[in-house]
């Protein structure tokens, strides 16, 4: 496990969407950390919003950056709670095509080791909707360092030995 040096590093489009009732581009800290984060992987930050916890809005966001061509990848931060407000998974849901169980699950035994049991109340979860990789991580600093740092950064990375997400990029709209 690992990276491949040999292989030539190949940078992917990201969408990052904020879901919350009371951020504003001014204080959302978590999606600055995604946003540095990204960028310093060395991929393109191509669309990054704010959406209330609305399941309609929502569904627009990911419906216009789903149909847009430039766009590979879109990760949200928030609404993957459990109150009556969060609502992402449901979202994700809703316009997915094939869920990726795996990456809640993985990112709940992670997130273990910084908060414990209170990991049982993150609903992170991802899909893959019309060729496009989705990723709904939780609202809160630590959760998007843990998503982004022990997760996506290994994934969303060609060179990660022995497979990553971007090699099957090409075959995810495959029938």
């Amino acid at each position: 496990m690992g990276i491949d040096e040999s292989k030539a590093f190949k940078p992917v489009n990201i969408a990052l969407l904020t879901v919350s009732d009371s951020r504003t581009a001014a204080d959302d800290r978590s999606g600055d950390i995604l946003a540095d984060r990204i960028t310093t992987a060395g991929h393109k930050l191509v669309a990054r919003d704010i959406s209330r916890d609305d399941t309609d809005i929502i569904t627009a966001h990911l419906h216009r950056w789903i149909d847009d061509e430039t766009v590979d990848v879109v990760i949200t931060t928030g609404g993957t709670g459990v109150t009556g407000r969060d609502v992402t998974p449901e979202v994700l849901e809703r316009v997915g095509d094939k869920a990726i169980p795996g990456f809640g699950e993985l990112f709940r035994y992670l997130s273990f080791a910084t908060i414990g049991t209170s990991t049982i109340q993150s609903r992170a979860c991802a899909v893959v909707a019309r060729g496009t990789y989705i990723f709904a991580l939780p609202g809160s600093t630590g959760a998007v360092k843990d998503g982004w740092d022990q997760i996506l950064v290994h994934q969303l990375d060609n060179r990660h030995a022995p497979c990553n997400f971007v090699d099957l990029m090409p075959r995810l709209r495959e029938r």
